[in-house]
């Protein structure tokens, strides 16, 4: 009884971790009003432009879990990238692009 106990509290734990390590996947809303598709790639999250003037470029690649991502952000109109941040809040995330963590650009994308 206590071994299936255990094993029961083991898997919803590991289920739990997955799914946190899931927030950002999805589709999401820019301010541009473009759709970005977020998706696991190898052991990274892939951002992926689907719609607008950019769409099929990938601008994005991130690491992390439970709500906080790290990586490299790239802008689709000047092609430069940038080191970069995910915060997933709800139904939002908060994307974040810097030169040398001190000059930085903000954007809040809306989960489709």
């Amino acid at each position: 009884m206590i071994r299936a106990t255990i094993l029961t509290a083991a898997l919803l734990f590991s289920a739990g971790v997955a799914l946190a390590d899931e927030q950002i996947v999805g589709n999401w809303k820019t301010v541009e009003g473009d759709t970005a598709a977020i998706t696991p790639c190898a052991d990274s999250y892939c951002v992926t432009l689907k719609t607008g003037k950019y769409a099929g470029r990938q601008i994005g690649k991130m690491q992390g879990k439970d709500g906080a991502y790290m990586g490299e952000l790239t802008d689709p109109e000047d092609n430069k990238t940038y080191s970069g941040s995910g915060t997933v809040s709800g139904k939002t995330v908060k994307m974040q692009g810097c030169v040398l963590k001190i000059f930085c650009k903000s954007q809040t994308w809306t989960k489709l």
